[in-house]
């Protein structure tokens, strides 16, 4: 036993001394070095990923596994892996890329006016890709997505193909009022799960391109992810995020597995589950609709009632759309409406009834990651969605109304991955965009993009649009971007080109976000909003506000909080309420009528003045638990 001891610490001290060497620096001039001119990173060349016969599949070392393990070795290769990136696409390119960028944003930019079109004003580095997004009405911003595998962007970062533990999920908290350095960042990481993939490796669970919506009580349900293999499959995964607690729950796991499944939250709080690749991989779209939770179980409503073990149920109705991610919106007439990506696979589905029933042909043909926005209505909830992008040529946008489509306004340009949002004076802008998936417009994975893909659109509430001015990076897949409580824009997303721009790939923040002021911020002074309820308003309740400048208070507004991913948010509603009386310091203010109108949950109120200038937000909690 000793000598046999011996023998294996002698092995594993070969194995480190290896991994040393093997990702050491080469001397200058030697293979692998970094000859690009700047400051670019040295490592190792493509061969060091490999072992030489002893080497399986993945760049793992066979001897290496039989000492350390399969699970570590594997790991290691990973870093190795991730080493020879760096040295693929060195740092000085980077740098350049960012520099570049940056100047052509500051050209383009100089002539807008930001009291007519806004202004991008920060720019910083995120610990997160922010594939996933969430407003949480803690005021902070959940991000997660996955742990980087390559940081070569002209490769795919994410582990979507992997087995095992590099199939791994992660997530951050951003706390705006602590500012944009690294203390502002706060890790929460997601649960270990044993994934049924065949290798038992613990790791925090992949839930990545999963589906999500809020639950009333503010906390956030995320269902599904990805399993591994080939395209990726679809896992079984179901969590909530609880914001007041900062920690992720895990419940029982759906029935089938979903990879980009869609959430929407109904007018009983409930969450309706759609699509998603099975757990048998791309190409295997789910057409089970689940509801969480299960009728018989109560709905999360007070911030305490933390859903443990919980189950999802299965519906009657069926929801078989050829693509993922489809569009899900609950309007004010109670319904679910299904906007898939083909044009002919636009369905009303009733949660009560459980059963669907076809909407008219959407007129334009198959669209890809594109934005659909619930337009706002004043008093009453939405009716009516605007459907856009998802087309690099068909610059159209497509009005859904009263069981029709018509042709609206167009804007500038056809394009794909981009993300629309509701401000707060019901306007509506339009960020990121590209080509195609991870194509900018000059082939896919490839981080050089069209400048026109990095301009904002603006639509007034005339309904037509205007170019605005552009963001910092180009950003495509997996873009996303939020309604912040102060009324500013954040955009993050898309990993290829935050770390194709990442001032320093080794420092652990390889994300990056970016910070729009609507045009609103630039006229003059906000509203001021002091005091708000802090219990429930019931719908249809009267209540009152206190504001030191409510003389000039026009209009006070609801603005759902976002949660996004691939273009598809659920979540976005805007609301006007009924102004019924002002008195000195107080306003007194009417909730929507019914929960159809308005689901149960969290939401921002904003006071407007006579310029659509809006205060900073203070969060209100609409709708009352049911008896018994």
């Amino acid at each position: 036993m000793r000598r046999l001891h011996r023998s294996a610490l002698l092995s594993a001290t070969a194995v480190v001394c290896a991994l040393v060497l093997a990702t050491a620096p080469p001397a200058a001039g030697a293979p692998g070095h970094d000859t690009d001119g700047g400051t670019g990173v040295t490592g190792v060349t493509g061969a060091a990923e490999s072992a030489g016969p002893a080497a399986s599949a993945g760049g793992t070392d066979a001897a290496e596994a039989a000492v350390i393990g399969v699970g570590h070795a594997r790991a290691h290769a990973e870093l190795r892996r991730a080493a020879r990136g760096a040295v693929e696409y060195p740092q000085s390119r980077r740098n350049a890329s960012l520099a570049s960028l940056a100047a052509s944003q500051r050209e383009a930019n100089s002539a807008f006016k930001a009291a007519v079109s806004g202004r991008f004003a920060e720019y910083f580095p995120s610990p997160d890709f922010g594939v996933h997004v969430a407003q949480l009405p803690t005021g902070k911003v959940l991000l997660f997505s996955f742990s980087r595998v390559e940081t070569d962007p002209t490769k795919e970062t994410g582990p979507t193909d992997r087995i095992g533990p590099s199939n791994a999920g992660r997530a951050y908290l951003w706390d705006p009022a602590k500012g944009t350095g690294a203390r502002a960042f706060k890790k929460v990481t997601p649960p270990v799960v044993l994934m049924p993939d065949g290798t038992h490796a613990p790791r925090p669970a992949p839930f990545f391109c999963a589906g999500h919506s809020f639950l009333p009580n503010g906390m956030l349900g995320v269902f599904g992810g990805n399993t591994g293999g080939k395209g990726g499959s679809g896992a079984k995964l179901s969590f909530v995020f609880d914001p007041w607690t900062e920690g992720w729950y895990r419940n029982r796991d759906m029935a089938v597995g979903r990879w980009y499944p869609s959430v929407v939250t109904g007018a009983d709080g409930r969450q309706i589950i759609m699509s998603g690749q099975s757990e048998r991989g791309t190409g295997t779209p789910t057409p089970v609709v689940e509801r969480f939770p299960a009728l018989g179980q109560p709905v999360p409503w007070r911030p305490y009632d933390i859903p443990l073990d919980v189950s999802v149920q299965r519906m009657r109705s069926d929801a078989p759309f050829r693509n993922d991610y489809p569009h899900l919106f609950s309007l004010r007439d109670g319904m679910i409406y299904g906007l898939g990506r083909d044009a002919d696979q636009q369905w009303l589905f009733d949660p009560r009834a459980e059963t669907r029933t076809d909407l008219p042909r959407r007129p334009a043909d198959f669209r890809g990651y594109g934005s659909a926005v619930p337009l706002p209505a004043g008093f009453r909830g939405p009716d009516s969605v605007l459907v856009l992008g998802g087309d690099p040529l068909d610059p159209n946008t497509y009005r859904l109304s009263g069981g029709a489509w018509t042709t609206q306004e167009p804007r500038a340009f056809g394009r794909t991955q981009d993300d629309t949002l509701i401000l707060p004076d019901g306007t509506l802008l339009t960020v990121n965009g590209a080509k195609d998936t991870r194509d900018y417009g000059f082939g896919p994975f490839n981080p050089k993009a069209d400048l026109k893909f990095r301009q904002t659109e603006l639509r007034g509430a005339d309904g037509r649009w205007g170019l605005g001015p552009a963001q910092r990076l180009p950003r495509g897949y997996h873009s996303n971007a939020l309604v912040l409580p102060d009324g500013r824009v954040m955009v993050t997303g898309d990993e290829l080109q935050q770390i194709a721009n990442d001032p320093d790939i080794k420092d652990g923040m390889d994300g990056s976000i970016e910070i729009y002021e609507p045009a609103y911020l630039h006229r003059g002074a906000r509203p001021v909003l002091d005091r708000a309820p802090a219990g429930e308003i019931a719908h249809d309740a009267k209540f009152s506000v206190e504001s030191s400048t409510a003389s000039g208070v026009r209009r006070a507004v609801l603005l759902a909080p976002t949660t996004v991913t691939h273009a598809v948010n659920t979540s976005q509603r805007h609301l006007e309420l009924r102004m019924t009386g002002v008195h000195g310091r107080t306003i007194d203010l009417r909730a929507p009528a019914t929960s159809a109108d308005a689901p149960p949950g969290y939401y921002m109120l904003f006071l407007l003045d006579a310029e659509g200038v809006p205060s900073t937000a203070r969060w209100v909690k609409l709708g009352t638990r049911a008896k018994g």
